[in-house]
């Protein structure tokens, strides 16, 4: 999940994207859309050209035109479908992990879930709360500065969190880190970790 090379497909995925989009887009702007440094998007752009999957020409004042060969938009749907087969298997597989989670809840009868992270995993863990017989009270999340997230309150520390019975790691970027800063703040026995994030 989330390798280098889906990382990769994704960046050519955005840059066929923006390209398709609009022709006469500068290398500055790619690179700023895309959230990647300027000669980042350069070499995406120069290996895509390669590729065959853009085609560039020349316009006035120094600027280029880029443009998607036949080649190049059968590749952005190539990339397309597989970025939605593997979106929809992530949500399956997430809804299942956190269905098991809740059900441990329900077990204990713990009822009122914190989750650790704002991500999709917490995304899917609020939609499927509503299948069992938990409530989410809110979102911890120390790297943001957001406010609410899915309908729920974020907070930055456990402090400001209401009160809650259970934490349920939802970090997807660092979560073993994040599991271990959890384990300096509550009880282990009060954590539970989607089996999807595979720490166990």
């Amino acid at each position: 999940m989330n390798t280098r090379a889906d990382r990769e497909e994704a960046l050519v995925l955005e840059l066929l994207d923006a390209v398709g989009k609009q022709s006469n887009v500068s290398q500055r702007h790619l690179a700023s859309d895309m959230g990647i440094a300027l000669g980042l998007a350069n070499s995406y752009l120069k290996r895509c050209i390669r590729k065959g999957f853009i085609k560039i020409s020349e316009a006035p004042a120094n600027r280029y035109l880029y443009y998607l060969t036949p080649k190049g938009f059968a590749e952005k749907s190539r990339l397309t479908a597989k970025y939605l087969s593997s979106s929809f298997a992530f949500y399956r597989k997430a809804g299942d992990s956190c269905m098991d989670v809740f059900q441990k809840c329900e077990a204990q009868g713990w009822r009122r879930i914190l989750l650790y992270g704002m991500s999709d995993l917490a995304e899917i863990a609020t939609l499927r709360a509503h299948e069992r017989d938990v409530q989410i009270v809110g979102i911890l999340d120390p790297h943001t500065e957001r406010r609410r997230f899915a309908g729920l309150p974020v907070w930055r520390n456990l402090d400001q969190a209401g009160p809650f019975d259970v934490c349920v790691l939802t970090e997807l970027n660092s979560p073993l880190v994040s599991y271990a800063q959890l384990m300096k703040e509550i009880d282990k026995e009060r954590v539970l970790v989607p089996d999807i994030l595979r720490l166990e």
